[in-house]
């Protein structure tokens, strides 16, 4: 019974984009592991910017710099 857990940072992922990568990785999880799609669980946790930190720095801080993770 796989457990897989996603921690982000609460900026806004929508319901459809949750949903999306809960599939995504369900699949990724049967097809590579060989792991019953019923019994695989997936669990995404949000992260307030205050609470979450990289570098020495938190991540609400490297946001008003101007500092995100979307990809260039």
């Amino acid at each position: 019974m796989p457990y897989i857990k996603i921690e982000v940072t609460r900026e806004g992922v929508t319901r459809e984009q949750k949903q999306t990568i809960i599939k995504g990785v369900t699949d990724l999880i049967s097809n590579v592991l060989n792991k019953d799609p019923q019994l695989t669980h997936v669990v995404i946790q949000e992260i307030e910017l205050d609470d979450w930190g990289f570098a020495g720095e938190q991540v609400s801080v490297l946001r008003e710099k101007g500092i995100t993770a979307d990809k260039k």
